[in-house]
Formats: structure tokens, sequence, C-alpha cells
């Protein structure tokens, strides 16, 4: 007898798992809910079906890629997909964790769920670590705004150039206030600003060391021809995109990242508007900070120079290219009259570009 392809939809949570399944073109129908534990899901599992005869699914969350590896490994087919792509009726205002397995079950078997890929245990880890460091940065500017506005509560506000020099933080040191209250108060920010600012710096130095052993380190090494990428940006960029061979084309790539225009069309009319800022918002954030660096005369520093010692001809030509290109694109947009956050969003989705070309040259390399 001919056996059919059971679809089984999961609902994840940190402490249960609701169970659904589509068969052949019965509606979905919800198993069960049980405990997060990985034996009780393999028995209920295997009661479905053969393994070679299930497609799992559920939704990326932050339970994380883990229970797909591992169901991948003992021969299921487990397959994590978009959440924010799941469709959803327009009028359907229950949601529960059964009705969300059952719609992940039928969605399933009818290939209108979008995958999410898996990434290398190893990408994962330095994606984790690149994470930490910015969230090690988040609070080394969330300590610094809380002294600055301290300072500027009592009256005391800096006008001499940047903040956060050596000139500046010299300034700080020798603010006198008359209440010990106050001075210790002082004294605790600038601690906590300094030890946020140790914890930057541990974090980077651990990434700097980590690269080498990192299988996408070639990658890395390639996309730090680019100017305004530097050791951390490339690992950000490496570690969030992973595997650049899934973008058929560098439009592919600045839609994952959301820098392509919105879109409302109907009939003879085309309206486009704002980015969509779909898909990575941290690595769309970390090439929209590097496209700044374009907003200067496309002459290559010593440091950029050196970098691009270490690449092949095809990576330096494309990264030289980028640097003319982008540059003129800079100035063109700003002096007819474009706002400057419009510029560097149009040249950070050029950048991609270049960024999915450097990766296609650096691919045989990396693998």
């Amino acid at each position: 007898m001919r056996t059919s392809v059971v679809y089984v939809g999961l609902d994840v949570h940190k402490d249960s798992i609701a169970i659904a399944t589509a068969r052949g073109r019965e509606p979905a129908a919800v198993l069960e809910v049980i405990r997060h534990d990985e034996l009780s899901l393999m028995q209920v599992l295997d009661r479905i079906g053969p393994r070679e005869r299930l497609r799992l699914c559920y939704e990326a969350g932050p339970t994380g890629f883990d229970l797909a590896r591992r169901l991948n490994q003992w021969g299921y087919c487990c397959q994590v997909v978009a959440p924010s792509l799941v469709p959803t009726a327009p009028g359907n205002r229950v949601k529960t964790d059964r009705r969300d397995a059952a719609r992940l079950a039928q969605f399933l078997r009818s290939g209108d769920l979008v995958e999410v890929r898996i990434p290398e245990a190893q990408t994962e880890a330095m994606r984790d670590l690149e994470r930490a460091r910015d969230d090690a940065k988040k609070a080394e500017r969330v300590a610094r705004h809380q002294l600055d506005k301290f300072l500027l509560r009592h009256g005391r506000s800096w006008s001499q150039g940047s903040k956060w020099t050596l000139k500046h933080w010299t300034w700080i040191r020798v603010q006198q206030f008359p209440e010990e209250m106050l001075r210790r108060v002082l004294q605790d920010y600038i601690t906590t600003i300094e030890q946020a600012t140790q914890r930057v710096e541990r974090l980077e130095k651990d990434m700097a060391e980590m690269v080498d052993s990192w299988a996408l380190k070639p990658l890395v090494v390639s996309l730090m021809a680019l100017r305004g990428v530097r050791l951390v940006t490339a690992v950000i960029l490496a570690a969030e995109i992973g595997d650049f061979a899934r973008f058929a084309s560098p439009r592919n790539l600045m839609s994952y990242l959301g820098l392509v225009p919105s879109e409302h069309s109907s009939g003879q009319r085309r309206s486009q508007g704002r980015i969509t800022r779909a898909g990575n918002a941290h690595a769309r954030r970390i090439v929209i900070e590097a496209s700044w660096n374009y907003r200067f005369a496309p002459r290559a520093s010593k440091a950029i120079q050196k970098r691009r010692g270490q690449v092949s001809a095809e990576v330096r030509a494309i990264a030289e290219k980028a640097e003319q290109r982008l540059s003129r694109r800079f100035h063109k947009l700003t002096q007819r009259g474009k706002k400057s956050q419009n510029v560097v969003t149009a040249v950070a989705r050029e950048l991609t570009g270049f960024v999915w070309a450097i990766a296609q040259s650096a691919r045989p390399a990396a693998a």
C-alpha cells in the first residue's frame, strides 16, 4: 500500500509544544500539547508515522534552532519558518497554541511557508558573540547618556567639540560638586561607563581571536576590503547573513535586509514609500553605519590598502569600484538636496550589492 507524507506543525514554547498534523486532503487536526521534552516529542512523532514520511516545521523564535538540528540528526525532516510570513486571515481574532500548530501543518502542506536557513552551529555561536558585543555597546551608550544628563541637570554642559574624547573625559573628571552625594553619583557613573567600555573591548578582542578558527574567515577578510568595513562590521555581516549563496541576486539580499522601497500599486497607479525594514534589522543597521564612510573623498587610507593587500585581485577591484561609485553617489544625492538619512540609505542599498558581489567571489575560498 502506498504511504503518503504527513505534515506536522509544532508550536514550540519554552515549556510546551503543541502538535498538529495534516494528512492527504483532510483538514489539519490537533493531536495534543506536551511539555517541552525531546523524548516525549519523539514518542508522539513515532506514533504519527515513520520518520521518512514526516515533514515537520515550527516558527523561528526564542527557542532557537537546536530542536530542528536534533530532529534532522535523528532522521526527521524539520524546517524552521519565518513567523512574519505565515499567512493569516484578516478576520481571524482567535489565536491559541493549538490553532497555531494546525495552521503551520496546513500551510506546510500547501507550500505557503517561507523557510529560514538554519545556520551552522559555529556560525550561530559567532552570531551570539557579535550580538553580545552589540548589547555591550548599547549598555555603554545608555551609561554615557545617563552621565551626560546628570551633568546637564546640574548646569554642566560640554560645548568644546565631540563628546567622549580624551579632552571631554578630562573635563568630566575635574567637575566639582559641593555635596558628597553628588560626588559619589559622578564617580559611580564614571565607573559604570569604564566597565561597559572594557566589556566592549573584551568582546571585540574575543571576536578577533575566534574569527581565526571560523570557517567564514575568508569571507570576513574579503569584506574588510570595502571602505567602512572593518573586523567587527565584517564579522556581523558574515554571521548574520551566513550563506550568501541563497541569494540569487543582489536585489534578493537588499530585500532580505529591508533596504528596498515599499510599494503600493493598483491599476495604473504605482506608489513607492520608505524602505520595507523587513528581514534582518541588525545587519541592515550595520550596513547603514558603514555607508556613512562614503561621504568622504574616495582615497584609500593606509589601513584600507593593507587590508586590500590580503585579498584577491577580483575582490580588490570590486572594493575599489565601490569606493569610487558610492562616494560619487553620496555627493550627487547630497547636492540634489536629499536628506542625509535618505542619502545614506540609498548608498547602503548599493553597498549591499557590492557586499553580495564580494561574497560570490570569496565563496570558493570560504568553502
